[in-house]
């Protein structure tokens, strides 16, 4: 379970830098979508004329106010079909400004990638978002199809997440406070990129409390319990995915991976502050 973990995590970069790169921001407002709009259409085009509800449900941590904003009047300016292509024409621009394209190991690890994700799609059941993307054709190009193969890994981690909290009785935004009280990333970052308004993040705040989840300068030893249970009970919900692997097959996954992730950082695909600006990020108001 720890391979397939650092096989994941290594790896992750390659998808989630679509969220934050101006390729992104660009194609979706060509298009005719701008700020968050672009976003959740372009995410959820693959379960075709996405509604709100469906995107609240399967998003899980956005406040529900500003999905209704963008869902469904997104549909009548651009088709999910357009959406789809131009995220994974955006992702195929900003991998290739990063250089993956020229690192060794890009075949293999795509081959490699692609195995987990196939085998995933024997395991639809109680995964929507990562079901509508296992739908989606396989594009041919190396450099998409890794892209491609992690987007259906990742949704195939996060459908399990989801559903971990939600058995643990952790709404969405609950979760963000958790998440921001374990230091990965600031409060404010999370809060204000999902839209929260800080009278909803405080009520949120006094809930966990009074669980007992949350301390005076963080998470309480419960909350990090908790935190730390939910992620190993997401690892092992991975399994039916990377499994195939085996050990030694997510072992080098990861070590081919680290090159790619490298690589998205050192280009500066992830630039948390790009999010308070573009696709996902832009301040409401």
């Amino acid at each position: 379970m720890k391979a397939a973990r650092q096989a994941w995590r290594r790896l992750e970069p390659v998808h989630g830098m679509i969220y934050f790169v101006p390729e992104a921001a660009r194609r979706y407002a060509e298009l005719g979508l701008k700020g968050r709009a672009g976003y959740f259409a372009s995410r959820g085009a693959a379960l075709g004329r996405a509604t709100a509800e469906q995107v609240i449900a399967t998003f899980y941590n956005f406040r529900p106010a500003l999905v209704r904003e963008a869902l469904p009047a997104a549909w009548n300016v651009v088709t999910p079909e357009d959406m789809l292509t131009a995220r994974a024409d955006a992702a195929a621009e900003a991998l290739r400004r990063a250089g993956i394209h020229e690192l060794p190991g890009l075949d293999e690890a795509a081959g490699l990638a692609r195995r987990a994700a196939v085998a995933a799609c024997d395991h639809l059941e109680g995964r929507p978002l990562f079901a509508a993307h296992a739908a989606l054709p396989w594009p041919d190009e190396p450099l998409r199809l890794l892209w491609h193969a992690q987007t259906l890994l990742r949704e195939f981690r996060g459908d399990g997440h989801v559903a971990l909290l939600l058995s643990e009785g952790v709404s969405g935004l609950e979760a963000l406070v958790l998440h921001g009280a374990g230091g990965e990333v600031p409060s404010a970052v999370l809060r204000v990129t999902r839209a929260w308004p800080e009278d909803e993040w405080a009520a949120a705040e006094r809930r966990l409390r009074e669980r007992g989840l949350l301390a005076e300068d963080g998470l309480s030893a419960e909350g990090r319990a908790l935190r730390q249970h939910i992620e190993d009970r997401t690892d092992a919900l991975t399994l039916p995915a990377y499994g195939v692997l085996g050990e030694d097959g997510c072992e080098r996954l990861a070590e081919l991976a680290r090159p790619f992730g490298r690589a998205v950082v050192d280009a500066g695909l992830l630039d948390m502050g790009a999010a308070l600006r573009t696709s996902i990020g832009q301040p409401p108001g």
